[in-house]
């Protein structure tokens, strides 16, 4: 039976391409939907996606996949990284394999970056690596063993 993984982007990620191309390039967000698609069917996942700018839709998204029987997610919360305990608590409550993403370095960035609530409830963080984190991150929840 195929993995299935959810790939959840916050804040701005729907903007990618066009925001601060410096740090986040010129590649946007159809385009990384269509890199993560490739990559999911070379690795026999199914994967789906899901994109807010609220909070609490991120929050509902994480809730619906526990119900919807997720095996893992690649989540890249944007600026809720650095504010949102509700992200953490919902990883944390659904129970899915998560791995956090960034396609920037948030570490090596403003000071107020360098904190990550949602950190604490995920199995991996992959941070710097460009758009291939997202890829890596699909990997990495494709060979997990299953629970």
């Amino acid at each position: 039976m195929k993995k299935n993984i959810l790939v959840i982007n916050g804040p701005n990620m729907n903007l990618l391409g066009i925001r601060q191309p410096e740090i986040y390039g010129n590649t946007d967000y159809v385009d990384l939907e269509n890199m993560v698609t490739e990559e999911a069917e070379k690795l026999g996942v199914e994967v789906h996606f899901f994109q807010s700018n609220h909070e609490g839709d991120l929050v509902d998204a994480i809730q619906q996949a526990y119900f919807d029987k997720v095996d893992g997610i690649v989540i890249n919360p944007g600026a809720y990284t650095h504010t949102s305990i509700a992200l953490l608590d919902a990883v944390k409550a659904a129970g899915i394999p998560t791995v956090e993403v960034h396609i920037s370095d948030p570490d090596s960035r403003e000071t107020f970056r360098q904190t990550s609530y949602i950190r604490a409830a995920c199995v991996a963080t992959i941070k710097g690596h460009g758009l291939e984190g997202y890829l890596e991150a699909l990997r990495l929840l494709a060979e997990r063993e299953t629970a």
